[in-house]
């Protein structure tokens, strides 16, 4: 399996050194966040990427993985809500001053519309992207996500805080950015196992549903857990279905 792995110092964070890892080449680019605070080869670890590996070696996927920068912001350095917000919104630069470009050179200019995914807090980010910038991207597929962010770190909600949260500022689209959020897809996927909140999921949709963004909650049994075995399962089940079918040969 081809594997391409670079560092920079990122402008948007301040000189932060970010990880960037590419596997694949060729196919839909996807931009996939790993977990909480885990880095860009975390999903590889966790054989997230071996299980979708058949879509890498058939060409029909280029997956991309950064450094959850932002996730470490919340989970480990930050001490306010207001502080985390304000590192999401650099994670969110970085991505799109960044990274989306990186990618677009990588697939040689033109790749079309990004796809993103990632679980737990890497559905946060993917669901976030998606919502902030309709532009680029055009399918989050969101894992077991986590979105009330403030759940996390006491603080006050401020306009950091909600331009960071599509919970908060989703309801308040309109215009131009709207209308092409709504020819997006969000899917919105969940078990009901240990360590679980399948209200996270409903909570989106009770949000992207009422201004006609396209999304789908797709909820698994009990024996699916919050874990990589999870994830591990979902993940290559919702690209096979997505994706477009393997070109046939002549």
């Amino acid at each position: 399996m081809s594997k391409h792995k670079i560092t920079w110092k990122s402008p948007a964070l301040g000189g932060r050194e970010i990880t960037f890892v590419r596997y694949g080449i060729a196919g839909t680019p996807l931009l996939l966040f790993p977990t909480a605070g885990g880095d860009a080869e975390e999903p590889e670890r966790f054989h997230l990427i071996s299980a979708i590996g058949e879509y890498l070696k058939d060409m029909r996927l280029k997956v991309y993985v950064v450094d959850s920068i932002a996730g470490q912001a919340w989970l480990k350095e930050c001490k306010t809500l207001e502080q985390a917000a304000a590192a999401q919104n650099r994670f969110d630069q970085c991505i799109y001053r960044e990274v989306v470009p990186a990618i677009q050179r990588d697939c040689g200019g033109n790749p079309g519309l990004i796809w993103t995914a990632g679980a737990s807090i890497g559905a946060f980010n993917a669901l976030a992207v998606l919502c902030r910038h309709p532009d680029v991207f055009d399918k989050a597929i969101c894992l077991s996500g986590t979105y009330n962010m403030n759940r996390f770190l006491e603080g006050r909600i401020n306009r950091d805080y909600h331009d960071s949260s599509p919970l908060d500022f989703v309801p308040g689209l309109g215009g131009p950015h709207l209308e092409l959020l709504k020819k997006r897809f969000v899917l919105l996927a969940h078990g009901t196992g240990d360590y679980e909140d399948p209200d996270q999921s409903w909570k989106v949709e009770r949000v992207l549903g009422p201004k006609g963004i396209p999304n789908r909650v797709d909820a698994w049994g009990k024996e699916w857990r919050h874990d990589w075995v999870t994830w591990r399962k979902m993940l290559p089940q919702f690209l096979g279905e997505l994706l477009p079918a393997r070109a046939q040969s002549v």
